[in-house]
């Protein structure tokens, strides 16, 4: 038996949980027509398989068909629910892990124009600000229907053979009630903490009634709103206290806050740069003044603040989702005492962002999350050892390295610059954005391990790489800044990369011209903020960096409109000239009908990357494939085998931005999608 906190079983109900860590209800968004078939299972077993003691479906799976999905849930209200729930439930189990369900009535956090176009309820008519659908006030046939629709969605949940399941109690209906704020009824269901807990009461125990003693029934709950007028702290404990008391319910799933807006949602489920399980010792609260058995899960990235939890008595089972995405293998690792390999959790969010975005759920630097029918997260030896030559250090080269080291290929790596990283050195200038450096210092680790050898202040042409003798060249080159897109005026403005990079100075008073949307646009804003200066950010579409996504726009949003940023939308910077010691800038806009100009000391242009690709096409002719890449064989994960040149020596590819600008997970993907075969 280990002495680790981490590895202790736990004992909830009927059922021994082989450790303290869970995974905590989340939709990744990998259903099909709201079911969970293979692909959902494939995920959830992965995590099984890599040891953890419990993972929890779905966040939420809807019992009503007025509860129409948001973001990709799981329909519980449909009866062929239960095959898929069973297969998914005996693959886990078969792994020795538990499985739950967490469940869920919508109530106004969803639309009208989704699923069959009823309208939305709730206990007030209030719009919720995040989806902006007005709700019925809700009638009491309403309220007998939905505890009705939750006891039969339990009975299919039960049906299925899953161990468990939680309501969630934040922002969703059964918290609508129980909020002030959000329940504006008389009568029975409002006023009073007691009527405002009769509609979860009602729905606790009707499903009780369906699933049995040998079935573990918990609330995932507020407990503390942090919102003037809302669930108090004192009333969220008081609720779980009367619910435990009731025999209602075996755990408590702790949350601190409200996910209405962005800003709620994100210090909720807090991103990099902001600290880390800041809401843990209020989860230790709850579990002291209620008796309850107690969850928790808010930006538990790493082991080490998994131990205190449990260790410190905080709470009995500790959420490591957002780290599972990134290493499902987690918990192994722990028990093979080797924590040091665990992929880390670098807090980018990219994985929450896609969800809120209509997406599926992806890790900004594991590419087989979410991917597992088609991706391995173990990659295995090739039959033959090859010479692989990578050029370029970025995510991109890096990752492209490492999966060569993991199929045991001679792998050397040429960078132009002393140290790895590319962009993502970059990104990591702004202190709130320090842990991406992770992504590039785990990969070092991983091929030092591996074997890889770097060489840095490496001018790379042709003669270079044709000197190693290679059989594959991997072209990761990345690309640089791209600001030629001014009618007149190109040689007067410069990048954001300039500004972050500090080679360039900010102004007095800036224009940044965004019209790339992603995270350079506005980390260079934030730098002539940060120096004093006053920044406008323009930007030709309706909204503002869209590939930044709602949680991690929001510290940006707070750090720019502290020091007065200036944000505008629909203009196109048309043209830039010189008026006296200012820069004149012509705006225009894609709407048409609009010309005006404005002063300003310094102009910057975020227009994304160009690849640099010379070396490449300097290799092309040399290639036994002359750079072509078989899409059908890429994406069905089978061997290149182009040969479209008999004297060629080696295979080309290119990957990252040194084909197109894109993302990190992007870089990434190419990479492991295209090595894990060689």
């Amino acid at each position: 038996m280990s002495n680790d906190p981490l590895l202790q079983p736990f004992r909830l109900k009927h059922l021994t949980l082989r450790n303290r860590i869970m995974l905590t209800s989340h939709e990744p968004a990998y259903t099909e027509d709201g079911l969970p078939k293979e692909r959902y299972r494939a995920y959830h077993a992965e995590r099984a398989k890599g040891g953890v003691a419990l993972t929890m479906t779905a966040g939420s799976a809807s019992v009503s068909r007025d509860s129409p999905p948001a973001f990709g849930n799981v329909l519980l209200y449909k009866d062929e629910v239960v095959r898929w729930l069973a297969e998914l439930a005996d693959e886990c189990h078969g792994h020795g892990a538990a499985v739950m369900i967490q469940i869920t009535h919508l109530g106004r956090r969803t639309r009208w124009d989704k699923g069959d176009w009823l309208p939305t309820v709730a206990p007030t008519h209030a719009a919720e600000p995040a989806h902006r659908a007005f709700p019925k006030l809700i009638e009491d046939w309403d309220i007998a229907r939905i505890v009705e629709d939750y006891a039969d969605a339990a009975e299919r949940v039960k049906a299925a053979g899953l161990d468990g399941l939680e309501i969630i109690a934040y922002g969703h209906l059964a918290d609508q009630f129980v909020s002030p704020l959000t329940n504006l009824l008389d009568g029975p269901y409002g006023g009073l903490l007691e009527n405002r807990m009769r509609f979860l009461r009602e729905v606790l125990t009707a499903i009780r009634g369906r699933t049995g003693d040998d079935f573990a029934v918990g609330v995932r709950f507020a407990a503390d709103e942090r919102l003037e007028g809302g669930t108090t702290r004192d009333d969220g404990i008081e609720v779980c206290r009367r619910l435990k008391a009731d025999g209602l319910v075996d755990f408590v799933n702790v949350i601190r806050g409200h996910l209405h807006t962005d800003a709620g949602l994100t210090d909720v489920i807090p991103i990099q740069g902001m600290p880390s399980a800041p809401h843990l010792d209020f989860a230790g609260e709850v579990r002291a003044a209620a008796d309850v058995a107690t969850f928790h899960a808010a930006r538990v990235p790493d082991v080490a603040t998994a131990r205190h939890a449990i260790a410190a008595g905080k709470v009995d089972m500790i959420g490591m989702t957002r780290a599972h995405l990134a290493d499902p293998h987690l918990v192994a690792k722990i028990v093979a005492r080797k924590e040091e390999t665990i992929r880390p959790c670098v807090g980018a969010n990219y994985c929450l962002d896609r969800i809120y975005g209509a997406g599926a759920a992806y890790c900004m630097h594991n590419a087989a999350t979410g991917r597992e029918l088609t991706m391995p997260h173990v990659v295995p030896k090739a039959e033959t050892r090859r010479k692989v030559v990578v050029v370029g250090a970025g995510p991109a080269g890096l990752e492209a390295a490492r999966i060569a080291g993991e199929r045991g290929h001679d792998v050397v790596v040429l960078e132009l610059a002393n140290k790895p990283g590319g962009q993502i050195r970059l990104t990591a200038r702004n202190p709130r954005r320090q842990e991406m450096i992770s992504i590039v210092e785990w990969r070092m680790a991983e091929c030092e391990r591996l074997g890889v050898r770097f060489r840095f202040d490496t001018w790379a042409d042709r003669d270079t790489v044709l000197a190693e003798s290679p059989d594959v060249v991997i072209v990761a080159t990345g690309g640089m800044p791209h600001t030629e897109v001014l009618k007149a005026g190109n040689e007067l403005v410069v990048s954001s990369w300039d500004l972050i990079s500090g080679d360039v100075k900010p102004g007095a008073d800036v224009l940044v011209f965004d019209d790339a949307g992603d995270n350079a646009g506005l980390q260079a804003a934030e730098v002539v903020a940060n120096a004093g200066g006053r920044v406008e950010i323009m930007t030709p579409d309706r909204n503002f960096a869209p590939e930044v996504m709602g949680m991690n726009l929001v510290p940006y949003m707070r750090a720019l409109q502290k020091r007065d940023a200036t944000f505008t939308v629909t203009y196109r910077l048309e043209s830039v000239a010189r008026d006296g010691n200012r820069l004149k800038a012509l705006v225009g806009s894609d709407y048409g009908g609009v010309r005006k100009e404005k002063l300003y000391d310094q102009v910057v242009v975020n227009a994304g990357t160009r690849p640099l690709d010379e070396l490449y096409f300097d290799l092309k002719p040399l290639s036994k494939n002359r750079g072509e890449v078989d899409y059908d064989a890429l994406i069905e994960g089978r061997p290149q085998t182009v040969a479209t040149n008999p004297d060629g020596a080696f295979q080309l590819f290119r990957i990252g931005d040194a084909v197109a600008a894109r993302n990190t997970h992007a870089a990434v993907y190419d990479a492991l999608r295209l090595v894990k075969d060689l």
